[in-house]
Parts: structure tokens; C-alpha cells; sequence
């Protein structure tokens, strides 16, 4: 189904996990990591599409802090397409207005990555077309413990604590809370992503592989979005 009026609402943020590129390679007769370096070339794609719609804020699920139990070859291929990934595109990110924010840790990542990492930080900081936060290292139970220990650090008076000071020492400090969380590959878990900032985000599965998830399919989700009626845990009035 292809959207084609327009939509009563669009999400201003939504999170992507981006799940099945292992299955698609098998069922490709691929190799995993070539499933995996097939969803990265998605990106981008999926990134045109997004701002074509008009959503402002995209956080994609790359690399968990429990993928590092993978075997080590696939871990090792993973960070090394993410190195390509950032040789490669982030000159045409800057150029589109898309400015890239890390999520995560990076500690534990080789000097050559970080540094990547931190110099498309630096170069994209000023665009505001759309913002691109790539969750690398990342795990939501982890990111609250961090924000715990972070208050901890400045003897945080107790009674000054409340959602919304909390939420300035999460990763996505400083941006609104997720809309609209999609998931590809079928699965209907959230696999510890953004688990504070999606208490009241909607969701969709879909069974697409994230390879073949372009235009389309996203326009898919969004009409799905724009049915739903979100009341936040209030009653309609």
C-alpha cells in the first residue's frame, strides 16, 4: 500500500529498530555480515524517505551492548561496516542538512572509530534538517543506570529529582520522547531500546527484513501511526 494523500499526522520522532538482516542474508544464501552491510546501504535510503515525509528526528538501533556477545567475527565485521559507513557517507549526510548524534557508549571502541565518531559529530553539529541519533554501544537499562550514577557524582538533592530533570541525563537530552517506534523482522519486543523515552511511543512490527524495508513500507507505518489515537493515559475529552 502506497500512501498517497496525506497524512493527518506525522511523528516528529521515531526510533527505528532495524532487525532481520541475518535472516535476509540466509534466505538470500548470503553470509550474515552481508546482510548486515545490505541494511547499512538501507539507511539511507529510509533517511530520504523520512525527511521527504517531514519527520525531524530519527534514532536508528545499530549495535547493542549485548551484541558484543556475538561470535567475534561478526562483531569485528559490524564495527568494521560502521567505519565504512562513516568514511563513506557522512560528507553526503552533511551536505543533505542531516546532523548525526551518538548514542551510547564509546568506550571500549577502537581510537579510530571513536575518533570517526566524533568528527561527524563535530562537522554535522550545525545542520537542522533532520537529526540522525545512531544508538552504537547502546542499551536502555544501561543508559538509566548511567543517569543514576550521573546524579549520584553531583549529590543530586532527592527531592529536586523528577521526570523531566531525569531525563536530561539520559543520551537523548535535550529532545522530545520518541512517537513512533518501528520494528522490522517481525519480532514484538523492544530489546532494551530507548525503554525510558518509549513509555508512551506507539508501535509497529512488521515482518519486512530491514533490507527491504524502503518508502513504501515506512509510508505503511505512518498511515498506521496516523490512525491511532494517543491519549497518554487521559480519556478522551
Amino acid at each position: 500500500m502506497e500512501v498517497t494523500e496525506p497524512l493527518s499526522t506525522i511523528p516528529y520522532h521515531i526510533g527505528i529498530i532495524m532487525d532481520g538482516n541475518g535472516r535476509w542474508a540466509q534466505e538470500h544464501g548470503l553470509p550474515r555480515l552481508e546482510g548486515h552491510r545490505a541494511g547499512t546501504e538501507n539507511i539511507r535510503r529510509v533517511l530520504e524517505a523520512c525527511g521527504e515525509y517531514g519527520i525531524k528526528i530519527v534514532t536508528i538501533y545499530a549495535f547493542s551492548t549485548e551484541n558484543w556477545q556475538r561470535p567475534l567475527e561478526e562483531v569485528r565485521g559490524l564495527v568494521g561496516i560502521l567505519e565504512q559507513v562513516l568514511e563513506r557517507e557522512v560528507a553526503n549526510f552533511h551536505r543533505n542538512g542531516v546532523r548525526l548524534r551518538h548514542i551510547g557508549e564509546l568506550e571500549g571502541l577502537s581510537d579510530k572509530l571513536r575518533k570517526a565518531v566524533l568528527d561527524a559529530i563535530e562537522l554535522t553539529k550545525e545542520n537542522d534538517r533532520l537529526i540522525l541519533n545512531v544508538a552504537f554501544n547502546y542499551g536502555g537499562r544501561g543508559e538509566i543506570v548511567r543517569g543514576v550514577q550521573r546524579m549520584l557524582e553531583e549529590m543530586t538533592d532527592p527531592m529536586d529529582v523528577d521526570e523531566e530533570s531525569f531525563s536530561n541525563y539520559l543520551y537523548t537530552a535535550g529532545l522530545p520522547d520518541p512517537d513512533l517506534v518501528i520494528r522490522t523482522g517481525g519480532e514484538m519486543r523492544l530489546s532494551n531500546f530507548l525503554i525510558w523515552q518509549s513509555a508512551y511511543a506507539e508501535y509497529y512490527s512488521t515482518p519486512i527484513y530491514w533490507p527491504d524495508f524502503d518508502k513504501e513500507e515506512l509510508g505503511k507505518a505512518l498511515w498506521a501511526y496516523s490512525q491511532r489515537d494517543r491519549r497518554f493515559g487521559r480519556l478522551k475529552a
